[in-house]
């Protein structure tokens, strides 16, 4: 097989494995009392992997944050929980990278969730989640730098970083966001301090 047959077949194989994106605008079941309060990201200090493209602070902090919030900000519960994570390392799979090495781009992160009410982070220890391109924004069997943008990977990789945090929400459900009769309803408007309550831990102590 010549090279360009190789590449219009993979390209056939690529097509036909990527689903659509998820639909975002659709009615979604409660997770228990959970309502987001804060969305911090922080990148400081974050270690790029070998192979990758460079992005900077700014571009991983803006990029999750937004992913978060399209995916967490549609839940209304009567609680109210601060979402912290912290960017500890990536990889932007580079192009001109041979396919043999199958270079594939990933975030490494640690989430802390905190209720406002008590202030109190209720995850005992930080915990480590691996976000890499999913099958339906992801490119199968070809290292995605030879197809996409730097852009691109960032956003494919933060979509399933924010999924992956709202299935470990819905997984904890029972323990983390039981709803408690009787919790007065905080006021919240996003990138404001809740008008009730204490205000939210600063960037540092939420996502270490």
């Amino acid at each position: 097989m010549t090279l360009r047959r190789a590449f219009a077949a993979a390209s056939v194989l690529i097509l036909s494995a990527c689903a659509s994106p998820p639909d975002l605008s659709q009615p979604v079941d409660p997770i228990g009392d959970f309502r987001m309060g804060h969305n911090i990201v922080v990148a400081r200090d974050t270690m790029m992997g070998p192979l990758s493209r460079e992005a900077t602070e700014e571009e991983l902090e803006a990029g999750l944050r937004a992913a978060i919030e399209e995916r967490l900000r549609r839940y209304d519960g009567d609680g109210l929980y601060h979402v912290g994570v912290r960017v500890e390392a990536y990889v932007l799979a580079q192009p001109g990278i041979p396919i043999v090495l199958s270079p594939r781009s990933i975030l490494l992160l640690a989430l802390n969730i905190w209720d406002n009410q008590t202030q109190e982070r209720i995850n005992e220890e930080p915990i480590r989640i691996t976000a890499f391109e999913g099958a339906n924004t992801g490119v199968p069997f070809i290292p995605s730098g030879l197809v996409k943008s730097k852009e691109e990977q960032l956003r494919n990789l933060s979509i399933s970083a924010a999924q992956e945090i709202e299935e470990l929400l819905r997984e904890n459900e029972e323990t983390w966001f039981a709803p408690k009769p009787g919790r007065e309803r905080v006021a919240f408007t996003p990138g404001e301090t809740p008008v009730a309550g204490a205000a939210p831990p600063d960037a540092p102590a939420t996502v270490n």
